[in-house]
Parts: C-alpha cells; structure tokens; sequence
C-alpha cells in the first residue's frame, strides 16, 4: 500500500528529506505496511500546490517563513491531510489556529524538527511526560550561538571572530541576525512552553537577549572560575504562572547543560515525577533535520492523532529571581568597591563574590550576586551605571545554579 507524501520545499533539507525517504522507504514498509512516496514537490518554479494537495496522504511543509506555509498547512488540515513541517516562525506565531485546524480535522500535525533538530523534545514533553507535571525546561535550542561560544572559549577569538568561523563552516547563515539576537531560541521556547505548561505563548511574549555583546572578558572569567557561558531558554511555572525568557547565562560545573559544546542542542527538563532528564543531540544540518521529519511522517502514518489540549490561559511572570554576574570598568581610586557595594545593599542585592582586576585605565569589578529579584537587581545596576567613576555601562549576565544541588 502506498502512503503519498507531498513535499513543500525541496532546499536543504527538502532535499535531504527526499533523499532519506526514498533510501528508508523500505524499511518503513516493513515496520507499517505502508511505503511511503513523494507525490510532488513545489517550490518556486515547479510544483502546483492544489495537485500535490488532491494527490497526497500527508504534506511535509518545509518552505519555511510564515506565509504562504502558514496557508498552505491550514488549507492542507482542513482538506483532511496529515501536516509535518519544521516551522518554527509559524507555530511560535499562530500556533492555536494551527492546533484547532487539526483538531478539527481530527488528523496528525507533527512538528519535531521545529525545535531541536533531532532532539526529540517535543515527542518527550507531550507524549512521554505528558502526566509528569513538568516544572522548568531549560534549553540550548540553538546551535549557531553555541558553536560560537564554544569557540571564544576553546580558542581566545572574539566573537566577531568566532561568528566568521561560524559562517565559514556552514553553522551561520549570511545573515545570523535571528541566531545571534535570540530571537530563534525564543520561537524555539514558545513552542516548547506551550507544551510543557499547556497554556498559548506568542514568540512576542518572549523576553530574549542574544550573544552579540559578550567579550573574551567573560569567556576568561568563565573559565577562571569553572563556569560555562551558554544562551539558555528558560520556561518555568512560577507563582501560579509561567515565565518563559532566552538570555546568556553562566552556569556551574554540576548543571546539565554546562558541558555542551559546538553545535548541539540540549533540553533539561525537570519534574516532581522524574527529578531531571537531560535530552541532547545535533541542533541543525539538512540530514538531521531530515531524519527528525521522516521520524515525524512515520510517526503520523500510524494514528491515532495526537495534538497539544485545548489551551489554558496561565499569567506571564516577567519578574524573576536570578542570580547575576556584573562587569565593571571603574577608575581606579580608593572607595569605589564601597560605593557600588552599598548601591547593591539598598536594592536589597546580596553580593556572593567579587574579583578586582587590572589598575589603572584598565580596573575593572567581576561581580556575581546570590539569587534576587530581577527588578531590584536592573535598579541597582541602573543606579550604579550613573556613577563618575564608572568608565563603560554596566555588563550583567544571568547565572543558573545546578538544579537540585545543595
């Protein structure tokens, strides 16, 4: 029997798509009864989408961007075909109405590969830990801004440099605008939060910092005190809500997530039911992204369908508590580590550990902070960033303590 496959998109990973599915298709018949087969490609100079549509059992949609993807899959669920894609910008963004489609339909939409390459965080969070009563995911859900910061660490480069080797080796596109900013780790967590906490996130409901501002100083401090430098995405429940953000962060020597290094992905999640489990894998490439989209059309070869509940609305939390690291160019003169320490003390800032560096031109305080409400801590550095002996704005990176430890 023959299960009809149309194809949007036929780039890198359309291509790669392709390719895998015409070398597995044998296999997966022998595991399914059913042998799988391309039934049609569009792309910009060939195809035509309603023929590929009357003429398929399931769509992968792999064009990528918000429209027309976002029509075509929602024309595809309401004509009763099965949806795979990979797209991170449509879900992250109209997630819901592609959710109820669906539903409504009462067919598969799978969606793995929009997130952690062939990290099965998805397939982990709504189906295997779907009673675990999941409290915090943390993610390094992209793998261009690793692969860099893995590099200013293992080498000494800048992070001008480090993003050229990144381009160079195919881990950054031309433009990494998307990657380095944040903003492709806060689609990523959007995604992920709405599972997790089943209640709808907006990508624009996602706080996100990038890495375009970090120096070879916070590499060496790292690396000084044994931390590691990563951007994490964070989605947590927190006082009866949740709180979903993307920032840099350090992260000591005990955390999962400390030890992934280039390209890879990594997502621990943590739950009352299971402690913590830690899911980690390549995070792109078009075979990766392949395989983890064929998995997803085997997947939905076999039903019944299984699509995210119906949503609940849960509160934002914007303010959180986090501990803090602080960089400081100062003058170099008798009194300034007082001033800036009872700064901190009126703001209710507790000081865990300071390092002076450097004299003259070139004095500088590193400073970490024990955990503290977010507000109370940008107020102090807001303050301190006032001072006539500071030399350069205040640098602050967040900072995650090990999960269970103490």
């Amino acid at each position: 029997m023959t299960f009809r496959v149309g194809l949007l998109g036929h780039g890198t990973v359309g291509s790669a798509f392709h390719e895998l599915l015409e070398e597995r298709a044998p296999s997966i018949e022998a595991a399914t009864g059913m042998r799988p087969e391309i039934s049609g490609v569009l792309t910009r100079s060939r195809g035509d989408f309603e023929e590929i549509l009357a003429g398929s059992d399931l769509i992968v949609e792999l064009i990528g961007g918000v429209e027309p993807a976002r029509e075509y899959m929602l024309r595809a669920l309401g004509a009763g075909k099965h949806v795979v894609t990979a797209n991170k910008a449509v879900l992250a963004r109209h997630g819901e109405e592609i959710y109820d489609a669906a539903r409504a339909a009462g067919v598969q939409l799978r969606f793995e590969a929009a997130v952690g390459g062939v990290v099965p965080v998805i397939r982990v969070i709504h189906e295997t830990l779907a009673a675990a009563h999941v409290e915090r995911v943390h993610g390094i859900v992209n793998g261009t801004t690793n692969f860099i910061l893995t590099e200013m660490e293992r080498t000494g480069a800048s992070y001008e440099e480090a993003l050229a080797d990144a381009q160079r080796l195919g881990y950054a596109e031309a433009d990494p605008t998307e990657d380095v900013t944040g903003k492709d780790a806060a689609a990523k967590m959007a995604i992920i939060a709405r599972l997790a906490f089943n209640t709808p996130i907006h990508v624009e409901q996602v706080p996100h910092e990038g890495i375009e501002r970090l120096t070879s100083d916070d590499i060496a401090y790292a690396k000084e005190l044994g931390l590691a430098l990563k951007l994490v995405g964070t989605a947590e429940r927190l006082d009866g809500g949740i709180s979903v953000r993307v920032h840099p962060v350090f992260l000591y020597a005990g955390h999962p997530l400390a030890s992934v290094a280039g390209s890879f992905n990594a997502v621990t999640i943590e739950s009352p039911a299971i402690t913590e489990i830690t899911l980690s894998g390549p995070g792109a490439g078009g075979s990766q992204t392949a395989s983890a989209v064929l998995g997803d059309v085997i997947s939905a070869m076999i039903p019944p369908p299984t699509l995210p509940a119906p949503p609940e609305e849960l509160e934002l939390v914007t303010d959180v508590v986090s501990a803090f690291y602080l960089h400081l160019q100062v003058a170099d003169r008798p009194g300034v580590l007082a001033q800036v320490a009872e700064v901190l003390g009126l703001q209710g800032v507790s000081v865990r550990s300071v390092v002076q560096r450097g004299l003259g031109e070139d004095a500088r305080l590193e400073m970490v902070m024990h955990p503290v409400l977010e507000s109370k801590f940008l107020a102090a550095v807001d303050l301190i960033g006032r001072l006539d002996f500071l030399r350069a704005a205040p640098r602050v990176i967040r900072v995650i303590e090990a999960p269970f430890a103490e």
